[in-house]
């Protein structure tokens, strides 16, 4: 009873203290959505000199993520040289000429910070987590750790052996594989069909000199964005990139642009009968980052859906074709994809099945795929774009993720798209607007796939194109 007449008190002690302002706190209104989407802090962008590209956004929080975002990865190599882009991620912190790596690993470490970095087809990003106070060293370290690598003899013949045994540690994760194998035969003879890691003949091969020329070629200021997000002031992150990149070349002679990748329908089947679940991988030529389809194709990705045998959802999903699978216990997961690049893309599904349900999951998917292509109701587009928005923005949940978002963004868009634009956008897409772009990608296009494991029951490739359409009378 006395801890209750307590509570009372200082609720009673907190109302005379504060009177009106709490009342009139609770009684405020909240924002709306549409308020919320334009209540957030401005991207600001600036150019140097030398055209390198500044972009951050200011929160105010005592922590900030600064990286540099570089146009440069696995698609801008050759067969001889495929796996340099991934090699110099590993070996930019292995020391500079202004410090060891065991200097370079206690400043971060008394910085309390976090210095990661990692390779994609199109971008390599270098990045640290810090306290806010601590930006400008952050920008000077990320700045010698790309300008003035040490790139050592002993440190690389390490270096081969970590990769080597990374290389090893893909090839247990079945989802990568299947992926990588997807990218080899939809992109095949062009640079996209390239694993991220390469070979491991070009590991033990690759030279310092390979790196230094990879650096010089696309290590180039028009490339770069420097952004970030936190607690980041603008003009100081400028004065911060003016003082610590402008040594950065504006141009290279050895870089001829972006060559195009040819998208071929085909398949590559790697049968093995001891694996217990087969994964398989379809998928149709999708869009580029900047293309206007991007937007329905996404939501069109949203309505196809993913499922996993631990969800709680299912009998009720609002997928469709997560019902029908988790009905009819189709397979123990499956998962829409949309992988966009500069000009080209992959849209499709990932799924894993008991080798006796691959038939039954393939035909259930094949005649979703068209059913959005053709019967696909209001219902269920805004369903999936309220989904599509969800994900988008939770995304968006700390400065690493934004900081993210930002330097993607200013080197696929050129610029950050605002929240409210996106959104509208996504609202732009109707049932009609999908089963146009759906039908101008999906319906009768050639598929690529890639299967992994027991798919002895796999249909033949000519079934599954066959699948793509719909005979009526």
């Amino acid at each position: 009873m006395a801890q209750d007449i307590g509570k009372i008190d200082i609720t009673e002690r907190t109302r005379s203290i504060f009177g009106s302002r709490l009342q009139s706190s609770i009684a405020s209104p909240v924002f709306s959505y549409q308020q919320s989407l334009e209540n957030v802090p401005e991207t600001l962008v600036t150019t140097i000199d030398n055209g390198l590209r500044i972009a951050s956004e200011d929160s105010g929080s005592l922590t900030a993520t600064i990286g540099l975002w570089i146009d440069a990865g696995s698609r801008f190599e050759n067969d001889d040289t495929n796996g340099v882009a991934h090699f110099l991620e590993h070996m930019i912190f292995k020391g500079t000429k202004r410090r060891s790596q065991l200097a370079l690993e206690v400043e971060i470490e008394n910085m309390g910070g976090h210095l990661n970095a990692y390779t994609s087809r199109e971008m390599t990003v270098y990045f640290a987590k810090v306290l806010s106070k601590d930006i400008p060293k952050a920008v000077e370290i990320l700045a010698d750790i790309v300008q003035n690598p040490l790139l050592g003899e002993a440190e690389m013949e390490r270096e081969r052996g970590v990769i080597l045994r990374e290389m090893q540690e893909v090839d247990t994760q079945t989802d990568e594989v299947v992926f990588d194998h997807l990218h080899s035969t939809a992109y095949q003879g062009t640079n996209l069909a390239r694993t991220i890691l390469g070979p491991s003949k070009n590991i033990r091969s690759i030279t310092r000199d390979d790196l230094l020329d990879y650096i010089s070629t696309h290590y180039t200021a028009p490339r770069i964005v420097l952004a970030g997000a936190g607690g980041v002031k603008h003009d100081d992150l400028l004065r911060l990139a003016e003082q610590n990149f402008k040594n950065i070349p504006t141009a290279s002679d050895k870089f001829s642009g972006l060559t195009h990748c040819r998208y071929t329908g085909s398949e590559i089947l790697v049968r093995d009968d001891n694996m217990p679940l087969a994964h398989i991988a379809i998928a149709v030529e999708g869009c580029g980052w900047t293309h206007p389809d991007y937007f329905p194709l996404l939501v069109a990705n949203a309505i196809i859906g993913n499922w996993d045998r631990s969800f709680a959802s299912g009998q009720n999903s609002g997928s469709r074709l997560a019902r029908i699978v988790r009905e009819n216990d189709l397979a123990h997961s499956y998962m829409s994809f949309n992988t966009c690049y500069t000009d080209t893309g992959l849209w499709g599904a990932y799924f894993v099945t008991d080798r006796m349900k691959i038939d039954d999951m393939v035909f259930s998917l094949q005649k979703e795929w068209m059913r959005v292509c053709t019967g696909i109701t209001e219902n269920e587009v805004k369903r999936a774009k309220n989904m599509l928005k969800t994900t988008l923005f939770q995304q968006l949940d700390g400065s690493t993720q934004i900081c993210e978002d930002i330097g993607r963004q200013i080197l696929t868009y050129g610029r950050r798209i605002p929240l409210a634009e996106v959104d509208a956008r996504i609202e732009q897409v109707t049932a009609g607007v999908i089963k146009s772009v759906a039908s101008k990608y999906i319906y009768d296009q050639c598929p690529a796939v890639a299967a992994v494991g027991p798919i002895e029951q796999l249909p033949d490739y000519n079934r599954i194109r066959s699948g793509m359409y719909w005979l009526r009378m």
